[in-house]
C-alpha cells in the first residue's frame, strides 16, 4: 500500500565499508526525504557513527543485529546459520510489518535469498529479478535481469518485462515505457530459444509497448526505456558498461594531462567533465530493486559510499510512496494465463 511516510531498513554492516558509510547514508535520506529509517546492525557500531552526526529531527531507530553475512559464505549458509545477521534481521522486519522495504549494499546473494525465503514472493512470481537504472543519451533507462537468475525460461522473461514495465511507469515516470528484449539481431527470429519464445509471449501481452528485439549497441541510445534479459546476459552487459565507463574516464584523464595546450582544454572544459562524472555515477541511482518480492528490496553496491546509500534508501521510500509493489502485483495476476500458456511450452 502506498504510504506517505515509509519506514526503511538499512542493512549497515553491510558492503565494503559497513556502518562508516551506510549510517550517515541513511540518515541523510531519511533527513530530506522525511521518512522513517531503522539502522540494522550490531548497537555499539552504529552509537558511534551516529555519535558524529546531528541526528536531531530525523526519525531514526537502531535495531541489534550480532552478526554479519562475509562475502565469502554461501546464501545457503547464511540463510540457515546466522538467523542474527544483520539482512536476515531486516528482512523479518518487513515480513513482520515493521518496515516496508529494506536496503542493503552487503552480501547480494545473501539478499536475494534472505528476500525470497523471508519476505517471500509476489504471488505467481517465480524468479524475482534485479533491475539497473542506467543513463542513456536521452533518459535512464531500466536493464532486467542484471544477475539474480542465471538461468531462465521464457515465462520468467515475460514476469520479468511485466514488472519492469511498471517498475520504469512508476520510477522513471513514463506512462508508456518501451520495452525490448535484447538480442543479437533487431529481427523477429533472431537470438536463441529462450530468446525467440520469450518474444512470442511477450508480444501477447495487452497494454504493453513492445517494441520488438534489440541488439546491445541500442542500450545507451535512449531509444528504449526498459530491456529485458536473463541474468547472465544482463549481469555482463553491467558490469561491461560499469568497467568501459572507468576506462574512458582514465583514458580521457591520461589524454588530457598529457601536454600543456591538452590540460589547458580540459581546464576550459572541466564544467562538461564534472556533468559527464555524475551522469555516469553509480552513486546517483543508489542500487538495484529486486523486484518480485512481498516488499520492497533494494542491493547497493558492494563499494557504496554514504551518497549511494542514501539514493538506494530515497529509491525504496518512493517505491514505497508511489505504490509500485500493488503495480507489481496487478501486473502479474493481470497475465496468470499467459504465465501459465509460457511454462506449458516445451
Amino acid at each position: 500500500m502506498a504510504k506517505d511516510a515509509p519506514i526503511i531498513a538499512v542493512d549497515v554492516m553491510g558492503g565494503d565499508f559497513g556502518p562508516s558509510v551506510c549510517v550517515p547514508g541513511a540518515v541523510d535520506a531519511a533527513r530530506a526525504g522525511k521518512f522513517k529509517v531503522l539502522l540494522v546492525g550490531r548497537h555499539d557500531a552504529v552509537a558511534a557513527e551516529l555519535a558524529k552526526l546531528n541526528p536531531a529531527g530525523v526519525d531514526v531507530e537502531t535495531v541489534h543485529a550480532g552478526e554479519v553475512a562475509e562475502m565469502d559464505e554461501k546464501p545457503s549458509e547464511i540463510l540457515r546459520r546466522k538467523k542474527d545477521a544483520s539482512i536476515q534481521v531486516a528482512c523479518r522486519l518487513v515480513k513482520e510489518g515493521r518496515a516496508d522495504g529494506i536496503v542493503s549494499p552487503g552480501h547480494s546473494g545473501a539478499t536475494v535469498a534472505c528476500g525470497m525465503f523471508i519476505m517471500g514472493r509476489i504471488a505467481g512470481v517465480e524468479r524475482p529479478a534485479l533491475a539497473s537504472i542506467m543513463p542513456t543519451e536521452k533518459n535512464p533507462m531500466v536493464l532486467l535481469d542484471v544477475g539474480a537468475n542465471v538461468d531462465c525460461k521464457p515465462h520468467h522473461l515475460l514476469q520479468f518485462g511485466l514488472m519492469a514495465n511498471a517498475f520504469a511507469r512508476d520510477m522513471l515516470d513514463l506512462p508508456v515505457p518501451r520495452l525490448g528484449l535484447l538480442s543479437i539481431g533487431e529481427e523477429e527470429g533472431k537470438g536463441n530459444t529462450l530468446v525467440k519464445e520469450a518474444y512470442e509471449l511477450l508480444k501477447l501481452v495487452e497494454n504493453l509497448n513492445f517494441v520488438g528485439n534489440v541488439e546491445g549497441r541500442d542500450i545507451f541510445t535512449g531509444d528504449v526505456d526498459v530491456i529485458v534479459c536473463d541474468g547472465f546476459v544482463g549481469n555482463v552487459a553491467l558490469k561491461l558498461s560499469e568497467g568501459l565507463a572507468t576506462s574512458i574516464a582514465r583514458i580521457l584523464k591520461r589524454e588530457l594531462l598529457g601536454s600543456p595546450v591538452a590540460k589547458l582544454g580540459a581546464f576550459l572544459s572541466k564544467g562538461a567533465f564534472k556533468r559527464f562524472a555524475r551522469f555516469v555515477d553509480y552513486a546517483e541511482y543508489g542500487g538495484a530493486p529486486l523486484l518480485g518480492l512481498n516488499g520492497i528490496a533494494v542491493v547497493a553496491h558492494g563499494r557504496s559510499n554514504a551518497k549511494a546509500v542514501a539514493s538506494a534508501t530515497r529509491m525504496a521510500a518512493t517505491f514505497v510512496r508511489k505504490g509500485t509493489y500493488e503495480r507489481l502485483v496487478e501486473a502479474i495476476s493481470q497475465n496468470e494465463e499467459l504465465t501459465r500458456y509460457g511454462k506449458a511450452i516445451k
